[in-house]
This record gives C-alpha cells, structure tokens and sequence, in this order.
C-alpha cells in the first residue's frame, strides 16, 4: 500500500497515573474546550492503557501515545516517548 494514501496515526500526550501492570501504563490524556452555550474554557480528560516494553515509566511522567492495533480488550495505544518535564 502507497504511504500517500495511508491515514495518519493519531498522537496524544499525557501524564502516566498509574503503572501497577506489567507492560502497560494508564496514561490521562487533558483537553480544552469552549462550552458552546456558556462560552467558557472547560478542561475534559479521557484514560487510555498504552503497552510500553520495558516497564520503566514512573507515575506523574509526561509521555506522548500513538495509536496502534488492538493488542488486548482495552490496549490500542503505545508509548512513543517519555517527554521531559
């Protein structure tokens, strides 16, 4: 398949919650939005597990998630890079 005609991964970044498992970590990914009535700023936020080899990500670190294939029931991210915060 051409890579022009490829759609493009979607990328988030976030701030890992949680690392209890074994090769995943729950990472919280915020976002802004303006209310549309009340226009007004409102900060939404959404979990996703994200499946990362090496298990050495602590808590509270800053990471960028790509989208992927599902890899179990809930895992479809990936983590691409600890970011430095």
């Amino acid at each position: 398949m051409d890579t022009s005609t490829r759609h493009k991964r979607k990328i988030r970044e976030g701030v890992v919650v949680s690392n209890k498992m074994q090769k995943t970590v729950t990472v919280k990914v915020e976002r802004t939005i303006r209310h549309p009535e009340f226009d007004k700023v409102i900060s939404r936020a959404k979990k996703y597990y994200a499946h990362v080899e090496n298990g050495e990500i602590a808590e509270g670190q800053r990471v960028r998630i790509e989208e992927t294939r599902p890899l179990s029931k809930t895992k479809r991210w990936r983590v691409l890079e600890v970011l430095p915060t």
